[in-house]
């Protein structure tokens, strides 16, 4: 391969005495005709690798075939409509649909089409909210696949957006006070490039409709004193309060109510410290319903009347157990999901606490659902999913406990033809972890199979088991896709979750690294026929990893991720990571340990790397692709053999939330094509059989 040319620089930063050069800074500018030039040179040379791979085409149309179905959610209800989202097959966006609740819902009509926003898909729809009375609706838009949003309020008996435009939105539910308006959240717009500057002190805004937007009132956040890096604010069912969640980090939460049917009445504490990670889930009048892990590191729900709510007058509702508890409410009761080894069980509570009963899933797999706002509401919803079963929809009466099928999916994939066996297997240090492994029926174990292990462990997030047509389509073609559930996640609670964090993050690569050597040993594969896939967090996880093992895998794929573990912090809302994975500057220490494992600085001359394809973003403003841009620009410079290390820079396009599905589809035909192909397999694997 003969790369681009990635000029360096002089650039020096000095760490407690220690000094740490960084050659390729000048890629963190995303608006200089430098980093634009050579964004264009790295994707010409991508594409003129990718274009060379004889199947790929194959690749693309057997993924457009079998996304080609119609997709469709679950129901909910507002105001005298009934609403759902559907996506005929291959439509960039999901459009929202209508019918007059109690009517046939074959009646449904087109409520609101993203698809409409831009010709090529790359505005798209973010979070929708109701006022209280289904009259209007304010939703967000993103352009470009940024976080940053727009947010339009529309009449929703005339479909008409009846105000200006709020703009400069970002990471912000929309919550309504009775029909009068809605709290949202942002950040003062940054110095210099919107999509990589700094944002840090985020703030909760009041607008009340038919107001222009810069007369929205700050609620709570504008202390130069105390900032906040992300803070909500969430108005109660029944309009009586106001609850504001600041956070420092993306975890831990501080905890204040307002009573809002009293005039100019104050906050009121709940949690006045960020150590554990608390909200309110329903109240009854003054009496909250709280979920929380303070105390609790598997969580659980306590109650306690709004007049006094400090931890000290909690009482336990449903208290903890040995699984970690995920709640939701509905129909006037509370469903708690409990994670058992990453698959779901779903018990049935009253507002007095009674188990009322466990309620019989399809299979093992993940359910969702069960949530509506009105108390009187006897049918809800859930969908389940696993591995290798698309999302299937369920009616559940909640009265009765019986379920029925509700949709189900005419894919072309036959759930029956395929494997998802769960496993368990050691870490470096004796840790047992779960890894569920699913393939095709007939599978031979004769270390030939072309494998994708893939991971994430980190920030509490749960992997658990879900369908995806590109999975699907991977195993379809003989591949075998393994995902293990690493520390740093929030499958078996808080404990789990902090075991993967700061200085105990190597355990993360270790499990990650466990589980390919298990893979190996069962021959379900080899070297030679396996790649290391993950984004965000999970990018970081695999960068790490084919730096500390570069001989473990054959391809590496790492997307958005965060690789230089020096700076992360200084991007857009990167600080916020700091639970996870502390910064160059809390210590020396700290400094070292991230040091230690920042891919970007263990790239090391003379070393045969996996064939290696960065997938990023241009308008990746959460992870800013200047991560991806330096590390591709480093391995570029020291690879030795000769493995591809090739970048793919999607234009119009950000962290992965809102992204066209024709942009998706191709960017997975160059996914799997570029690994096939790395694997020394000149066609497709289900024609080497």
């Amino acid at each position: 391969m003969n790369y681009p040319n990635s000029k360096t620089v002089d650039t020096t930063d000095t760490y407690f005495d220690i000094e740490v050069k960084d050659p390729y800074r000048w890629l963190e500018d995303d608006r200089s005709e430098d980093t634009k030039t050579w964004v264009k040179a790295q994707n010409k040379a991508t594409f003129k690798y990718l274009d060379n791979i004889p199947y790929r085409n194959e690749i693309k149309n057997r993924l457009t075939e079998i996304w080609n179905y119609e997709k469709i959610g679950a129901p909910f209800k507002e105001g005298d409509y009934t609403y759902f989202y559907k996506n005929n097959g291959l439509q960039n966006q999901y459009v929202i649909y209508r019918y007059k609740t109690g009517e046939d819902p074959s009646s449904a009509t087109i409520f609101l089409d993203p698809n409409t926003f831009k010709e090529d898909g790359t505005i798209s729809l973010g979070g929708i909210s109701f006022s209280k009375n289904g009259k209007i609706l304010a939703y967000s838009i993103s352009e470009g696949g940024s976080d940053w949003r727009k947010v339009l309020i529309m009449d929703t008996d005339t479909k008409e957006i009846i105000e200006d435009s709020l703009t400069d939105i970002k990471f912000s539910g929309m919550s309504w006070y009775k029909n009068e308006g809605f709290y949202y959240s942002s950040y003062d717009k940054p110095q210099g490039s919107e999509l990589s500057a700094k944002t840090d002190q985020h703030k909760v805004y009041y607008h009340k409709l038919g107001t222009p937007q810069k007369e929205d009132v700050v609620i709570y956040g504008a202390s130069a004193i105390e900032k906040h890096r992300y803070i909500y604010g969430t108005v109660t069912q029944d309009n009586r309060y106001l609850i504001i969640s600041p956070r420092v980090s993306t975890t831990g939460n501080k905890l204040f109510i307002k009573d809002l049917t009293k005039p100019n009445s104050k906050f009121v504490t709940i949690l006045n410290h960020t150590d554990s990670d608390t909200y309110i889930i329903e109240n009854q009048g003054s009496k909250l319903f709280l979920v929380t892990n303070l105390n609790a590191p598997n969580k659980k729900i306590v109650t306690v009347d709004a007049s006094n709510p400090i931890p000290e007058h909690w009482e336990d509702f449903i208290p903890e157990t040995e699984h970690v508890l995920v709640p939701t409410k509905g129909g006037g009761y509370f469903f708690t999901e409990y994670m058992v080894d990453a698959v779901s069980k779903i018990l049935q509570y009253n507002y007095n606490g009674k188990l009322i009963r466990e309620i019989k899933l399809p299979g093992v797999g993940s359910a969702n659902g069960f949530s509506t706002k009105k108390i009187d509401e006897t049918e809800l919803y859930y969908s389940f999913t696993n591995y290798k079963t698309p999302s299937n929809i369920y009616k559940y009466n909640k009265n009765t406990g019986a379920s029925e099928l509700y949709r189900k999916p005419k894919i072309d994939f036959n759930p029956d033809d395929y494997v998802s066996d769960q496993i368990f297997y050691n870490s470096k240090d004796g840790t047992k972890i779960p890894m569920i492994i699913a393939y095709k029926k007939g599978l031979k174990l004769n270390g030939k199979n072309p494998t994708i292990l893939y991971g994430y462990g980190g920030f509490n997030i749960s992997l658990i088991p879900s369908f995806s047509i590109t999975n699907a389509v991977w195993m379809e073609q003989g591949g075998i896709l393994a995902v293990p559930n690493l520390r740093g996640g929030g499958e078996y609670g808080k404990a789990w979750h902090d075991a993967g964090t700061k200085m105990q993050k190597q355990n993360v690569f270790n499990d990650f690294i466990a589980a390919a050597e298990y893979l190996l040993s069962k021959k379900y594969t080899s070297s030679n026929f396996l790649a290391i896939r993950g984004g965000s967090n999970g990018g970081l996880l695999v960068g790490a990893t084919m730096t500390q093992r570069p001989d473990l895998a054959k391809v590496a794929l790492p997307a958005v991720g965060v690789l230089d573990m020096l700076r992360y912090h200084t991007f857009t809302a990167g600080a916020g990571w700091a639970y996870d994975y502390g910064t160059a500057e809390d210590s020396k220490d700290m400094f070292l340990y991230l040091k230690s494992y920042s891919p970007l600085h263990n790239v090391k001359p003379n070393v045969e790397y996996p064939a290696t394809l960065i997938t990023t973003g241009d308008h990746d403003d959460r992870v800013v692709p200047a991560h991806s841009f330096k590390f591709a620009a480093e391995l570029q410079s020291k690879q030795s053999g000769n493995n591809p290390t090739l970048i793919r820079i999607e234009t119009d396009a950000g962290h992965g939330a809102g992204t066209p599905v024709n942009k998706t589809i191709e960017q997975y035909a160059d996914i799997f094509g570029f690994t096939l192909y790395n694997m020394g397999l000149d066609t497709l694997t289900s024609k080497n059989q």
